[in-house]
């Protein structure tokens, strides 16, 4: 069974930083994708960075990109997002998924272009004075 475990969120002050970390055991980070979404109190989810299982390609929503960046530690299987110069609207619960168990048809299937398949419980970042 699929077990996506996010940690790191917490309490930052405007311009702070924070690594938020997604532990994968048994997945593979070459070969799926993994993905950070979040979701404001009121608010739709929204997807903010992935990185692909196509050569690690990484994609960023706009208002993050610059600011937040995403990697690999495939040593102890987690996936990091750093995100710098964090603002108040930063603030929300941020999920880690994957697209496992997908199986990848051709080399230029980009995961990061279909939908999650999994996810984890969320960790809650809040960026406030």
């Amino acid at each position: 069974q699929v077990q996506l475990v996010e940690s790191g969120g917490g309490l930052v002050q405007p311009g702070g930083s924070l690594r938020l970390s997604c532990a994968a055991p048994g997945l593979s980070l070459d070969y799926y994708a993994f993905a950070w979404f979040r979701q404001a109190p009121e608010k739709e989810r929204e997807e903010v960075a992935c990185v692909s299982n196509n050569a690690g390609r990484t994609y960023y929503a706009e208002d993050v990109n610059g600011r937040f960046s995403l990697s690999k530690d495939k040593a102890k299987n987690t996936v990091y997002l750093q995100m710098n110069s964090l603002k108040p609207d930063d603030t929300a619960v941020y999920y880690c998924a994957t697209d496992y168990p997908t199986i990848k048809v051709s080399d230029s299937y980009d995961a990061c272009f279909y939908g999650m398949n999994h996810w984890g419980e969320g960790t809650l970042v809040t960026v406030s004075t």
